[in-house]
């Protein structure tokens, strides 16, 4: 809040800066900025929720981005989205219960070539079969990532 005027046209870069240092936006931080800038946590939520960058459930360790382009897609993306659905436990959009890992879907990661691919912390993982997925998942079971 220090770093920006305690009014309405601030509430965007406030929680982006709110979400930068902790990772997500809590209940506790929708009460503060209520009282802080004299908005209400319904309209707070309204523009929070306008904008998918917004999360209000902290992060998993680790972030699986499965992309669902068109040459991802036709290569399999679809089942590669499914099987890790099914290995974590959790649909697209969640965090698995014990916090390690997120798991998102993408329109497109750019990575066409490659497809179709998987990212795990913004590391591509290339030509991903589904009898692939047990070992990229190994790899950061056991690591944690800093936030920092």
């Amino acid at each position: 809040m220090a770093r920006h005027p305690a009014e309405r046209a601030s509430l965007i870069p406030v929680l982006q800066d709110i979400q930068n240092d902790l990772g997500y936006l809590s209940q506790d931080v929708i009460d503060e900025l209520e009282r802080r800038m004299g908005i209400s946590a319904n309209e707070i939520y309204g523009v929070a929720t306008f904008y998918t960058q917004f999360r209000f459930s902290p992060p998993g360790e680790h972030t699986i981005v499965s992309c669902q382009g068109t040459a991802c897609h036709v290569r399999g993306g679809l089942r590669l989205l499914k099987e890790l659905e099914h290995r974590l436990g959790i649909t697209a959009g969640q965090t698995t219960a014990d916090r390690k890992f997120d798991l998102e879907r993408v329109a497109c990661l750019g990575c066409c070539a490659l497809a179709p691919v998987v990212a795990v912390d913004g590391k591509v993982h290339a030509q991903v079969t589904a009898k692939k997925i047990p070992s990229i998942l190994s790899r950061y079971a056991g690591e944690g990532k800093s936030r920092t």
